[in-house]
């Protein structure tokens, strides 16, 4: 078995070991709203569960050359923000949100998603989601060295669900109808494929 001292690679290459090894990985799709008032979109796939009590979630904003993106300024500045599931029917306009836009122009605009208010906080979600979360801030952390942060790494406390009729029943939801998709490497993608069962050990 081939051993790799990440010392010895670059940010790069690290980056590519972990996004080809780390799979599926779930995808969020993160609107937040800017202080003069401009409505972001950014889909992140270093995305996952934290705690269910309290529901918390975490998002890890990577930097560009150091600089931080507008998802994590955004957050840090309302302490609001929406995370929603990317799947098959809207991952297509959800993928032209990756574009890298000027903090003042709109990639919900660029990507024609139709902005729907939040109950409990004032960034607005997006209609094309079958789930999406209202958050709060809860913590956050610069990561990566002091003098020169790789990431923003964000923890948010859900403060509302919102979820298609149709996909829960009884406390569960339909994993075949909500068909989120996942992030593989470069420009890949998986559905959910065959759903098997294993029971737990007592």
């Amino acid at each position: 078995m081939l051993s790799i001292d990440p010392a010895s690679m670059s940010e790069r290459e690290n980056y590519k070991f972990l996004i080809g090894s780390i799979i599926p990985r779930p995808i969020a799709f993160v609107t937040t709203r800017s202080k003069d008032g401009v409505l972001n979109g950014a889909p992140f796939s270093y995305f996952n569960i934290v705690s269910s009590n309290p529901p918390m979630i975490s998002l890890s904003v990577q930097r560009a050359q150091g600089r931080q993106k507008d998802t994590a300024r955004n957050i840090l500045e309302s302490k609001e923000f929406v995370v929603h599931i990317v799947d098959e029917q809207n991952v297509e306009k959800i993928n032209k949100t990756a574009a890298s836009l000027p903090p003042d122009q709109s990639e919900i605009d660029l990507a024609q998603l139709t902005p729907v208010d939040s109950l409990k906080i004032s960034v607005p979600g997006v209609k094309e989601a079958k789930i999406r979360m209202e958050c709060s801030l809860e913590h956050s952390l610069e990561l990566g060295g002091i003098d020169s942060p790789g990431c923003d790494f964000i923890i948010g406390k859900v403060v509302q669900f919102h979820i298609q009729n149709d996909l829960y029943e009884k406390g569960r939801i339909d994993p075949r109808g909500l068909a989120a998709v996942s992030r593989l490497a470069g420009n890949h993608y998986a559905k959910i494929g065959d759903i098997f069962e294993i029971e737990r050990p007592k």
